[in-house]
């Protein structure tokens, strides 16, 4: 039973970290959100520059390779770590050990978007991305960067102390540890979050096919209960 996507990463402390990797399909909307910004920053500037003749094209060729090369880095290398695209879907770029990513890796992922986009319409990038775990894009393996979901503010589970449940089926010991995980993780999820993971384990519980905050508390009480607290 596989109930999320998570890497997990040592710190040069020997600190363990799980990073949740962000998707093909999430990290398209932050790319179509940064390129729409783009495209009306360059739409005001040539109307500001309409009436100046050739000095105004210079300026807007200059525009166009900084939007192109250096709009993703100067964000990336925010305290944010992210593009107001990545950062309206709650994303950011970091190094391969959770760090912050670092000009020198910034700089490379960006310039190998030229190779990502290959053989047209980002298609190396987007084979990459399926064939792998951690959702990487050629210029994230060269750089060892990963973009990944940020933290969200911990779950709440309403009603105060889960009451112990019964599975409806039996399950397999590495089902059981899976169901536990999600347990363990759940004050590090959002509220949607895990409603939306807990679903996906609904049948323990009896709930296949539903979802909500009470069958969320049912999936969970199940993990109790293979916990021995019963």
């Amino acid at each position: 039973m596989t109930l999320d996507t998570i890497v997990a990463a040592e710190t040069p402390e020997g600190i363990m970290l799980e990073l949740r990797p962000a998707g093909l399909t999430a990290r398209c909307y932050a790319f179509l959100l940064d390129g729409l910004i783009r495209l009306a920053v360059i739409y005001v500037f040539e109307l500001g520059t309409l009436y100046i003749g050739g000095l105004g094209l210079a300026a807007n060729l200059i525009l166009l390779f900084v939007l192109e090369w250096l709009y993703p880095v100067v964000f990336e290398l925010s305290r944010r770590g992210a593009t107001p695209g990545k950062r309206a879907l709650g994303l950011k770029v970091i190094m391969d050990n959770g760090l912050p990513v670092t000009p020198a890796a910034s700089l490379t992922r960006n310039l190998l978007r030229a190779a990502d986009f290959l053989p047209f319409l980002y298609g190396f990038a987007v084979v990459s991305m399926l064939c792998r775990r951690d959702f990487k894009r050629l210029g994230d393996l060269a750089a060892a960067t990963l973009v990944v979901y940020q933290p969200q503010p911990a779950a709440k589970i309403a009603g105060g102390d889960l009451t112990p449940i019964a599975p409806a089926v039996a399950l397999a010991p590495e089902d059981q540890a899976a169901v536990i995980s999600l347990a363990a993780r759940a004050p590090r999820l959002t509220a949607s979050r895990l409603d939306e993971l807990a679903a996906l384990a609904a049948g323990i519980s009896g709930d296949a096919g539903r979802s909500g905050p009470e069958v969320t508390r049912r999936v969970l009480g199940v993990a109790q209960w293979f916990l021995g607290r019963r």
